[in-house]
């Protein structure tokens, strides 16, 4: 998969684009990331991108003519562009698999302001957030979605079960995990998750994972409860006894 940004700021991304798991699958040529410096097409000596905004206001606003170049040195026309925005929409797992299938993806990273509104226009971008605050530019929430629609790319992971059984993605948030040694601080590790019995290690995590999304995020549960679900009787029993269990 390609995965185009354009930025004002592309040596922010080389921290988690050249490291771990993206790191690898860029150098075994699963993932091509192509950074953009938006401020190497613009006519202006200086290599102004921003400007007033009219109408007056506080800060400046995102030059539409280097944006086009940009955008034109790539040829995206036609092609799947994600302008970063805390106006948009916000991410969820539909969309990151969605953006997972395409071959070629375009991200913009607005700074300042945002952006002019003809470069929206022109080139039908899709406005997304990651959230119902404010950072200072695109570059983060870009690296947010990079990270999120990696994991749905075969061989990124190494392993179509890691996405699967992870928190989130299988309706509940993910139960807790212990390493060695078995016991710190006087604190020990539940013997159930030593003792070798695969089927009582996975009814624990099951409970676990159940009473942690009750607790800290009752709407994922409420969606989880309304799911339709093939579970064992083990796993129904647990689940009645949690979903009684008073807070």
């Amino acid at each position: 998969m390609k995965i185009n940004i354009l930025t004002l700021f592309p040596e922010m991304f080389t921290a988690i684009t050249d490291s771990s798991i993206l790191g690898r699958a860029k150098n075994k040529g699963i993932l091509d990331i192509n950074l953009i410096n938006i401020r190497d097409f613009s006519n202006d000596k200086h290599n102004k991108a921003d400007d007033t905004p009219f109408g007056g206001g506080p800060g400046m606003v995102m030059l539409a003519d280097p944006i086009f170049g940009a955008l034109n040195s790539i040829d995206a026309k036609g092609k799947k562009i994600m302008y970063m925005s805390p106006r948009g929409q916000v991410i969820n797992q539909q969309k990151i698999e969605e953006l997972a299938a395409q071959d070629e993806i375009v991200i913009l990273c607005g700074h300042y302001e945002g952006v002019d509104q003809r470069v929206l226009d022109y080139w039908e971008m899709e406005e997304v957030s990651i959230g119902d605050y404010i950072l200072t530019g695109g570059e983060l929430p870009a690296m947010v979605l990079v990270d999120a629609v990696a994991r749905f790319i075969p061989e990124v992971l190494g392993s179509g079960d890691s996405i699967a059984d992870e928190s989130i993605y299988s309706g509940l948030l993910e139960c807790n995990q212990y390493t060695k040694p078995r016991q710190y601080e006087g604190m020990d590790v539940p013997e159930v998750l030593c003792n070798g019995n695969h089927k009582l290690i996975h009814l624990w995590q099951y409970e676990n994972a159940l009473e942690l999304t009750k607790e800290r995020r009752p709407d994922l549960f409420e969606a989880y409860l309304a799911k339709d679900k093939e579970l064992t009787k083990d796993e129904k029993k647990i689940l009645d006894k949690v979903v009684s269990k008073p807070l």
